[in-house]
């Protein structure tokens, strides 16, 4: 979602960087690209007026102008304003009744109404905490469709309750948004559910007959939390939305969807400002899996080139599979790597959102954005390996000296593939497990003495 701002503005570091001291005018012409790099995101003319104000007073202070990197310090300014805009002065969500994100410190059932235009990804949306919810923190939620107004939309939600494992309120044909809040709250407590997720309507534009409803909802089930849920990709719209919904339903908090596709950013930035609220949870695919907890830091880290460690570390320790990850950590002490180990290593690379996913998060990629694409990383590529590897036998797997020609012939006619790609993974599978050999021939001490280049082909450690 960021990449566009996080070029301009990297671009306009890049030279910062390269002046060996700075004076006023370089700091004013600095701001002024910044400033116009914000209006392009589709950041709220009002929130780039305050943050250029705010940065060009703490880049024009003598600390920065004297120090021996100004860049550097003008940059830190830019990432702690960032930072402060998107909400990183605020507490977290917390207590021990705190959902990855939400703030569910009340008496159950907590209520939770979720608030958007028609087309933002409410209904999925809810799906997506509920899930969340259900497997990360291990409570009991209830989901009831409140729309009345878009056809089949509460019959969706039923269908998402379905493949989600979450209980849905039944439908009850004719009934009110107003009662079927009041049902499901009912329901909640009565057969005690830790959660009810209300999924209200929405509209194409704001009306007075779609606020007036919200407003009645709020007042029958006094929800904990109230929830816009609005496309990252509506621009300069998203504001007047946020503005909308928060002077009438008090928002708590805002959950931005789609942030996975091409949206310039600046809608992030603008509701969280003009609505003082915190973004609490961004959807990051199609996947009902695909949400994660807004975090204002690492958000600012990932759109000026720093990388976001934290959220891959996390992501891979959310899609390992602790089983085989031991039993993968025990063959390699031993020194032994086979291509089933290879196959599982590829499962956690797609699981974890691909090459693609994982570049993201890694600082300075930013800075070859451009020569990752003329590489065409082909995604698909996993997979195929994967349909490789499945078509061999277990012997084949276990032993690939056994892979003569007329056997790879056979794999890639099983694979829906090719000899050159089998040979390629091949190939990667030898580097691989001859690494193996390597780390078991040094052991620990041995990689400590030469480190990661004892590894690498004529390494040092290998020749002792």
């Amino acid at each position: 979602m960021f990449d566009t701002l996080g070029n301009r503005l990297n671009e306009v570091f890049d030279r910062l960087r390269r002046r060996g001291a700075l004076g006023e005018d370089d700091v004013a012409a600095a701001m002024r690209e910044i400033r116009i790099a914000l209006l392009e995101a589709d950041v709220a003319l009002p929130v780039v007026r305050d943050f250029i104000a705010a940065v060009r007073e703490k880049a024009l202070g003598q600390e920065v102008l004297r120090s021996v990197t100004p860049g550097q310090m003008v940059v830190k300014i830019v990432h702690d304003h960032l930072v402060e805009v998107l909400g990183g002065t605020e507490p977290r969500p917390g207590g021990p009744n705190a959902g990855d994100g939400l703030d569910l410190n009340a008496p159950a059932p907590v209520a939770v109404m979720l608030v958007g235009l028609q087309g933002s990804g409410k209904t999925t949306t809810a799906a997506k905490i509920a899930l969340r919810l259900k497997n990360r923190e291990r409570k009991k939620v209830l989901m009831a469709s409140l729309d009345v107004q878009r056809p089949a939309a509460q019959e969706q939600l039923a269908q998402l309750g379905q493949q989600t494992g979450v209980a849905t309120l039944p439908v009850v044909a004719g009934e009110r948004p107003v009662a079927i809040a009041r049902r499901a709250l009912q329901m909640g407590r009565a057969e005690g559910y830790d959660v009810v997720l209300l999924d209200t309507a929405g509209r194409l534009h704001i009306d007075e007959e779609l606020m007036l409803e919200v407003a009645a909802v709020k007042e029958a089930a006094n929800p904990h939390q109230t929830l816009l849920v609005a496309d990252a990709m509506t621009g300069q719209d998203a504001v007047n939305v946020a503005k909308s919904f928060a002077e009438r339903t008090g928002l708590t908090g805002i959950i931005l969807t789609r942030v996975d596709g091409d949206a310039r950013g600046g809608a992030a930035l603008s509701m969280r400002a003009i609505t003082g609220k915190p973004i609490v949870l961004i959807g990051t695919g199609e996947k009902l899996d695909a949400l994660e907890p807004f975090h204002p830091e690492r958000i600012a880290g990932r759109i000026l080139g720093m990388g976001d460690i934290v959220s891959l570390v996390e992501k891979a320790a959310e899609t390992a599979d602790e089983d085989e990850a031991e039993r993968l950590a025990a063959k390699l002490q031993q020194g032994n790597f086979d291509l089933d180990d290879l196959a599982g290593q590829l499962r956690q690379i797609r699981r974890m959102g691909g090459m693609s996913g994982m570049l993201g998060m890694l600082p300075g990629v930013g800075k070859i954005k451009k020569q990752l694409a003329g590489a065409n990383i082909d995604e698909s590529m996993i997979k195929r390996q994967e349909a490789i590897i499945g078509s061999m036998t277990k012997s084949e797997r276990k032993n690939p000296k056994l892979l003569n020609g007329s056997r790879r012939r056979r794999i890639a006619a099983g694979s829906g593939t090719s000899v050159p790609e089998i040979n390629r993974l091949l190939k990667q599978y030898q580097d691989m497990a001859g690494m193996m050999k390597k780390m078991k021939k040094l052991g620990q001490r041995g990689l400590m003495r030469h480190g990661l280049s004892a590894l690498m082909p004529g390494g040092g450690g290998f020749r002792h």
